[in-house]
């Protein structure tokens, strides 16, 4: 009797530590498994609003920055430059936004050396505005809309890659811009399958990085683009 007795007394004690120890295991369950969908909804999103190309009339076209070498575009940023070429050329917009700043040693900055491929291949240099700052996209983005909301003008196109374009566009309507999206369909960042999947997933992270904390997290490219 006296052993049924204590046995009795510690199976409450031992279910409530097992029922804590159960709740805890699905507490962290259902975390991890929120977290998997928080990424793959967001990644499916950066697939999505990549597949978007918008030729809606706009105040500008803004043309992201990336490397340039001495003053020539890299392989990247002439992908961009060409798309956002082929937008003035179609009349989306009477303005061209090229945008970036340069690295330490560098004669030309992202933003200049744009202009110069833009006006190589007979854009008016008035039609074409260089906003020389921007180390990311977020500071890019941020002095663009400083940049055309002093003239007056909310309504951009943006130009960059397409996983690029979801990021982009949710900063610059942060920065107070309407914005939509024609990314380009050449270049490194949709050669091949590989690149393409891993500028979903560097992308995915990037814009999830950016709405927790308004920061931005940028990767470079590779050497020869």
């Amino acid at each position: 009797m006296w052993l049924t007795r204590e046995i009795d007394d510690d199976e409450p004690r031992g279910g409530c530590v097992a029922g804590t120890l159960r709740w805890t295991r699905r507490i962290i369950a259902g975390a991890l498994v929120l977290g998997v969908l928080l990424v793959a909804g967001t990644a499916v999103r950066v697939w999505q609003v990549a597949r978007i190309d918008d030729w809606s009339q706009a105040d500008a076209i803004v043309v992201l920055g990336a490397a340039q070498y001495d003053g020539v575009p890299s392989s990247v940023f002439e992908a961009r430059l060409a798309q956002g070429y082929k937008l003035f050329k179609n009349n989306v917009a009477p303005l061209i936004v090229t945008v970036g700043g340069k690295q330490v040693g560098d004669n030309y900055t992202e933003a200049a050396s744009g202009k110069n491929y833009l006006k190589s291949r007979g854009v008016p240099g008035d039609r074409i505005l260089a906003v020389e700052t921007g180390s990311d996209t977020l500071q890019s983005v941020e002095a663009v809309s400083k940049a055309l909301l002093a003239r007056g003008k909310t309504k951009v196109v943006l130009v960059s890659d397409p996983w690029h374009s979801l990021r982009t566009r949710t900063m610059a309507r942060d920065a107070g811009l309407d914005a939509w999206t024609a990314p380009t369909r050449t270049g490194p960042a949709v050669y091949t399958r590989e690149s393409q999947a891993h500028g979903i997933f560097r992308e995915t992270f990037a814009l999830l990085w950016y709405q927790l904390t308004h920061y931005s997290a940028d990767f470079k490219y590779t050497a020869d683009q």
